[in-house]
């Protein structure tokens, strides 16, 4: 009896090990399948977990249905697009022809109408608006304009490219025009996630991801200027993202900052201020060109901008989109962007 019953023992120990086996073969092959399965490889590989997690802003659901019905009375297919694109290649090979011309741009780009495009196939994540500062920088939004469209479009983003051009010839004033960018973009379509992007800078990877995220986002990781490293530690300058909630709980930018300099340092303290943190994408991702140039007249350095800086929490609340003015001289909107001119005066004496 004692022998019949170690070896029933021995037996039911072994099933038990057997089933245990069994389960982790099952367990590791389904673990196996589903990472092959969300793989995305381009030019080269990168897990899919490495990329932004895309801010899903919450709509009501009357919200939901009017979009979906416009979007089926335009003939578009309601699915929402992927956050990842299977038309994404990757590291671009940019192009800076001196020949360029608009009407070139134009061709390219069939589906761009009035400045906005959005995706045939699908519903796109986010309505995103470009916002581009400039004056006496024809050549750069050229360049800027070719590189970009192809760029958003292979995204299958739903976007609008607004370009704020200063009149006159007062000191340049970059974080103003911002302000009035989203101020007057957002009387043409509700958008959701606003990208301030620098006329003279163009990415090099369409990986890198023109979405907001739950957090202010920062896209410049490094640029050729700067030998693709990051200028400093709390950068926040040449092109960021920002959902319209975010922006208008920091209150914009400041208006004060005339000539070159210090504006993206007090937005980042206000987002500080605002318990926000700023995120990037990986350095590989995060590169760009510069398109070198000399610094124009009228935006030369800006020697107050310490003297700024050191006020930002006192002065946030009544210095920025609540206290923008300006004169909007014309709104036009071109086959590839939408161009407003606008006075915003000067520096007080």
């Amino acid at each position: 009896m004692g022998l019949n019953n170690t070896l029933g023992f021995l037996v039911c120990r072994l099933r038990i090990l057997l089933l245990m086996i069994l389960i982790i073969i099952i367990v590791a092959w389904t673990t196996m399948y589903l990472f092959e399965s969300t793989r995305y490889t381009s030019r080269h590989k990168i897990k899919a977990g490495t990329f932004w997690r895309v801010a899903v802003h919450e709509e009501k659901k009357e919200d939901k249905s009017k979009t979906a019905m416009e979007d089926t009375t335009k003939g578009l297919d309601v699915k929402t697009c992927p956050q990842l694109s299977t038309n994404l290649k990757g590291i671009l090979e940019l192009s800076f022809n001196p020949s360029l011309t608009i009407e070139e741009v134009q061709s390219k780009n069939p589906l761009v109408e009035n400045g906005v495009y959005q995706p045939e196939s699908c519903r796109a994540q986010q309505r995103v608006a470009i916002l581009i500062p400039h004056r006496n920088r024809e050549k750069h939004l050229l360049y800027l304009l070719d590189n970009l469209h192809p760029f958003l479009q292979r995204q299958q983003l739903e976007y609008g490219i607004y370009v704020i051009h200063q009149a006159g010839n007062m000191k340049f004033n970059r974080a103003k025009l911002l302000n009035i960018g989203y101020l007057e973009a957002l009387k043409e379509k509700k958008w959701d996630c606003f990208i301030f992007h620098d006329v003279d800078l163009v990415p090099e990877n369409d990986f890198n991801l023109y979405l907001c995220d739950s957090e202010p986002k920062h896209l410049v990781v490094g640029r050729n200027a700067t030998g693709y490293r990051l200028r400093y530690k709390g950068y926040f300058g040449g092109v960021s993202a920002m959902t319209r909630d975010q922006f208008a709980k920091v209150n914009g930018y400041s208006n004060n900052y005339w000539g070159w300099g210090g504006e993206d340092d007090d937005l980042r303290q206000r987002v500080v201020l605002q318990n926000m943190k700023v995120v990037r994408p990986f350095q590989d991702i995060g590169r760009y060109t510069m398109i070198f140039h000399k610094r124009d007249n009228g935006n030369e350095v800006n020697h107050k901008r310490m003297q700024l800086l050191d006020k930002v929490s006192k002065v946030w609340m009544a210095d920025g989109l609540n206290s923008c003015s300006y004169k909007l001289l014309s709104t036009e909107h071109n086959p590839l962007y939408i161009n407003f001119t606008v006075d915003i005066g000067g520096p007080d004496a």
